[in-house]
């Protein structure tokens, strides 16, 4: 017993002292190829068995032609470890730059595509990752196209509804300050009217401002949808009479829900404005709000006529007025991109879609808990 802890015990003495120098081998080279330190590995394993043996063997006085045999078999192990080390170095060096290379193609704007053949599970699982990473980074630069071409229309779209307000009034104007107006009320109320619009344009560039920035601060409170509707309705009645379009509203049901009063009243305005001037006179605008197994569904249907198929994934994009865009009461296209903030603010999902003689604009709201 006490002979084989001696045994154990040189043989440890050897192979740590082996250990330790592989050990500082490998912090000297940590920056170079995986080959060299798999070849450094497999040197240390090799070497710290023969220094326990010759160890060993010092110890207990082994013949020289003992010590020459276990010699030559830990040569011989040394020399088919090296080679097997290299050999799975330079395999996985190869398969890490081959993912080195695809992952560079991603980075260029290109897509990731995994090189061919088999690869460890640890390369393996980088590869799915960074073919995961490179669909997030394509849909990226997809929506950041859609917002580069979406800001410059809305900018050539402001530019235009700006431009044709401000030639009226500085037109009017200089009507006025030459005294050649034949009715300067009648141009004074156009004139109001004007600052009016510019008004509204320039609160709802504001108000998406904070909506793309992320400030829209929401005061929600708890508050019925009928009484929500209810005063839209009203709002929105006098300019369905004076264009001739029939308001409707017989389908609300009495739902609560947490949101922020003033701004969802400016979601419904905004969807009632747009129905009641696409629809042509002696059209309906109707109104319902009802429970499904999302949430509470708020519609807004339209006799428009409908919106192109194409154009239906559009709508709610800022700058977005549709074919008539430049035909009064166009507008700047803002108040749809504004329904969409403000009801995804409130974690929820404005939809459209076609219905038979029109469109249907659904807003789908979180019911009130408790």
């Amino acid at each position: 017993m006490r002979d084989t802890l001696l045994i154990a015990l040189y043989a440890f003495l050897g192979a740590a002292a082996t250990g330790l120098a592989g050990a500082g081998v490998l912090r000297l080279i940590r920056r170079r190829s995986l080959t060299a330190s798999l070849a450094v590995v497999a040197a240390v394993a090799v070497c710290a068995m023969l220094a326990g043996t010759l160890a060993v063997a010092e110890a207990m006085f082994l013949s020289a032609h003992d010590l020459s045999v276990v010699t030559t078999v830990v040569a011989m192990a040394a020399i088919v470890s090296l080679a097997t080390a290299l050999l799975l170095g330079r395999w996985v060096v190869a398969r890490s730059r081959a993912l080195a290379r695809a992952a560079r193609s991603f980075g260029d704007g290109g897509d990731f595509a995994a090189p061919d053949g088999p690869a460890t599970a640890e390369l393996e699982s980088l590869s799915r990752e960074l073919a995961a990473t490179s669909a997030r980074l394509a849909e990226s630069r997809e929506r950041e196209r859609a917002l580069e071409s979406s800001r410059r229309e809305l900018v050539a779209w402001i530019s235009h509804d700006l431009r044709t307000p401000l030639a009226g009034l500085r037109a009017m104007a200089e009507a006025l300050e030459d005294g050649v107006a034949a009715d300067p009320g009648r141009y004074l109320k156009q004139i109001r009217t004007e600052v009016e619009r510019l008004n509204d344009m320039v609160g709802d560039l504001f108000e998406l401002s904070r909506i793309h920035a992320g400030s829209l601060a929401l005061t929600c409170s708890r508050i019925s949808l009928y009484d929500l509707v209810g005063d839209a309705l009203a709002g929105a009645d006098p300019l369905a009479k004076e264009l001739g379009v029939r308001l409707v509203g017989d389908r609300i049901e009495p739902v609560p829900v947490e949101v922020d009063g003033k701004e969802m009243s400016r979601v419904l305005g905004n969807l009632l404005v747009n129905a009641i001037r696409r629809t042509p006179a002696d059209g309906t605008v109707a109104v319902t709000a009802e429970r499904s197994p999302e949430g509470v569904v708020l519609s807004v249907s339209d006799s428009c006529g409908g919106i192109p198929d194409e154009d239906l994934p559009r709508v709610f994009d800022t700058g977005w007025c549709g074919t008539d865009a430049r035909t009064p009461p166009g507008g700047a296209g803002l108040g749809l991109a504004i329904v969409r903030g403000i009801v995804e603010a409130h974690r929820g999902r404005a939809t459209v879609r076609n219905i038979p003689g029109g469109c249907r604009f659904e807003v789908t709201l979180p019911t009130a808990e408790g």
